[in-house]
C-alpha cells in the first residue's frame, strides 16, 4: 500500500481515484504519520430480485372504487378523511 502526503494527494486527486478504483489502496500521510485510507468502494446492498414480495401483499378487489376520490387526492383537491 503506498503512502502520499496530503499536498501531493490534493494536487493528483484524480489520478490517485483513479487508482483506487482499479483496486488499489492508498495511505494519506500528514508529516510522515498516517492519517487516512482510500480503499475502493465495496457496494453492500444486495440486487433488488423481482417476485421476492410474492404472496406477502394484497390488495383488496376495491381498493380504487371511489375513482372521483382518487383523484381529487392526487389532483390535491382535497385532503384524505
Amino acid at each position: 500500500m503506498k503512502t502520499i502526503n496530503i499536498h501531493e494527494a490534493k494536487t493528483h486527486l484524480s489520478q490517485i481515484i483513479e487508482r483506487v478504483a482499479g483496486g488499489e489502496s492508498v495511505i494519506i500521510g500528514k508529516a510522515g504519520k498516517p492519517m487516512a485510507v482510500l480503499s475502493p468502494y465495496v457496494s453492500t446492498e444486495k440486487p433488488r430480485q423481482a417476485g421476492s414480495m410474492k404472496g406477502k401483499i394484497h390488495i383488496a378487489n376495491d381498493f380504487d372504487a371511489d375513482e372521483e376520490l382518487i383523484a381529487d387526492l392526487f389532483e390535491g383537491l382535497t385532503e384524505h378523511r
